[in-house]
């Protein structure tokens, strides 16, 4: 999907858009919200902005929440891919507890997972309700408020970005490959 796309959808829709995009991924859609707001050809304020962005993003992470907490498990249990994503995240969670739960969603490739896979974890609705808001909230003020600063400086970053991401991610699993590699071997010489 293209930048275009997304000012498209924005300017159709406005907040339901917004509300919608931060419900299921959220910081393109949110970051360019931010810089919609300052421009009067959308009609956005950035407090509403900033509101729909934290009510979209707390409603799908209690959703994944609620379904990792009915569901999870079995889902989990069919899936040797999911199983190890899972055992990360049950990783982190006994190490960051709370500091995970109110940091996932600045974390590419979190964002989606982590609140499914907490909804396996013995934690409580409330706790994470509690730290999930407050989450949310840092992040819809944060996001928001850099489209709304930096938003013609972003726009062109992105729209490289998105354009480039089938590239950057075959890079990046380049990297992480090589890396594996590079790991592998010296724990093998060093078994030596």
């Amino acid at each position: 999907m293209s930048i275009e796309f997304f000012k498209h959808i924005i300017e159709q829709y406005g907040y339901l858009a917004l509300f919608i995009g931060t419900f299921l991924e959220g910081e393109t859609i949110l970051l360019l919200a931010g810089f919609a707001a300052q421009s009067p050809q959308f009609g956005l304020d950035l407090r509403y902005v900033i509101l729909f962005a934290f009510a979209g993003s707390l409603a799908g992470d209690q959703t994944a929440f609620f379904v990792g907490r009915h569901f999870g498990r079995r889902l989990i249990q069919k899936s040797e891919k999911w199983r190890i994503r899972a055992e990360r995240v049950h990783t982190m969670l006994k190490k960051y507890h709370e500091i995970l739960i109110l940091s996932f969603r600045f974390f590419y490739g979190l964002r989606n997972l982590t609140p499914f896979v907490l909804g396996t974890a013995d934690i409580t609705v409330h706790k994470f309700f509690c730290l999930n808001a407050i989450g949310a909230a840092v992040w819809a003020v944060a996001f928001a408020s850099v489209g709304y600063a930096f938003g013609s400086i972003l726009e062109n970053v992105l729209i490289r970005l998105i354009d480039n991401v089938h590239h950057a991610e075959l890079a990046i699993l380049g990297l992480a490959a090589v890396a594996i590699v590079v790991v592998w071997v010296v724990k093998r010489v060093r078994r030596r």
